[in-house]
């Protein structure tokens, strides 16, 4: 039975071993930034104008990468397809067409699966890009767009199980997406209109009204009142606003925001004084009841915010809604912006 002492030891081994690995892997992944080029500009452009689908192929630890790739481009607004290479040289190919792009993937270069298959490919007409860690393979060579995802060394001890180099392949991947996904300025809705068995996507599929807040819960304050009130108002409910509105106690006047906050003090030494009117932004952003809730998250990303007013035609405060309740708690966020 091992002591204390030595069980210890043990675990910290394996942890500092763990660490290791977790270093290795971030080492693999940076250095590709090293070698982002305009090869990969022009893959983003050759995809985006592509007619047809991009065609992802690759065996084994690079197949497995390769089906989560084409996962992530599909639910994304991309069009892809997974082929295997050898299901492809027994009657797959037909699937492929000149208007598509084949995406070769392959740590060596050297798959034979994959070099034999891409002369079908070339007779297709297909443009052919390789995703490889080695540039002067035989793929490379026969390819007409080569991404170098090589890596310094596997975090296998062996250097023989593909660790390392499959992480980076797949950090590529998901660049690659996720630049089309701008270039293509894919939208919340988008999303939702593509994940309709999904969780988000059946969220942003309701009505507005089904997430607002109502009642007390709508921090408000009334036309005239001081700052000091609406600042009160604002850490009642901890929404970061405070609605303005007319004497009526319905007509919504304006918004006062932290950011309206923040920005008067830094001007104004009697802040707390001034009537809600001086401080407040008027015709603010706001949104109907009945719609969709991917309208709403479109409109706060559009103009980087996370509180929509809830009014019908002629203005009248129906609730307010809050980005988390859209989504869900938790964090969020808008091109790095809470």
């Amino acid at each position: 039975m091992k002591s204390p002492l030595t069980r210890k030891n043990s675990s910290a081994l394996l942890i500092e071993q763990a660490k290791e690995v977790l270093k290795i892997e971030a080492e693999g992944i940076l250095s590709l930034t090293e070698r982002i080029d305009d090869r990969f500009a022009e893959m983003v452009n050759a995809i985006f104008q592509c007619s047809g689908r991009l065609i992802v192929s690759g065996i084994g630890k690079s197949g497995t990468v390769g089906r989560k790739i084409v996962g992530t481009l599909n639910s994304t607004g991309t069009r892809a397809l997974f082929l295997h290479p050898v299901e492809a040289m027994h009657g797959d190919l037909g699937m492929v067409s000149k208007d598509d792009i084949f995406l070769a993937l392959s740590n060596s270069g050297e798959t034979d699966e994959l070099n034999i298959l891409i002369p079908s490919i070339r007779k297709i007409g297909c443009k052919i890009i390789t995703m490889t860690g080695n540039i002067d393979s035989t793929m490379a060579k026969n390819s007409d767009i080569v991404i170098d995802v090589g890596v310094p060394r596997e975090a296998c001890p062996m250097g023989l199980a593909p660790t390392a180099s499959t992480t980076a392949l797949l950090a590529a991947g998901d660049a690659l997406a996720v630049v089309l996904i701008n270039k293509k300025r894919f939208k919340s809705s988008d999303f939702a209109r593509i994940h309709p068995g999904g969780k988000l996507g059946q969220r942003l599929a309701c009505n507005v009204r089904q997430f607002m807040l109502t009642g007390d819960s709508i921090p408000c304050v009334t036309m005239g009142v001081t700052m000091k009130t609406a600042i009160d108002e604002i850490n009642r409910l901890q929404l970061g606003v405070a609605l303005v509105v007319q004497s009526d106690g319905k007509t919504l006047a304006g918004i006062i925001t932290d950011g309206d906050i923040r920005r008067r003090i830094a001007r104004e030494d009697r802040l707390l004084e001034l009537p809600v009117e001086a401080v407040m932004t008027q015709n603010p952003r706001t949104v109907d009841p009945e719609s969709p809730a991917y309208s709403a998250l479109n409109l706060m990303e559009k103009h980087q915010i996370t509180v929509l007013p809830v009014v019908d035609s002629k203005d009248r405060i129906f609730g307010i809604l809050h980005l988390h309740d859209i989504l869900g708690k938790g964090a969020f966020k808008f091109n790095d912006v809470q």
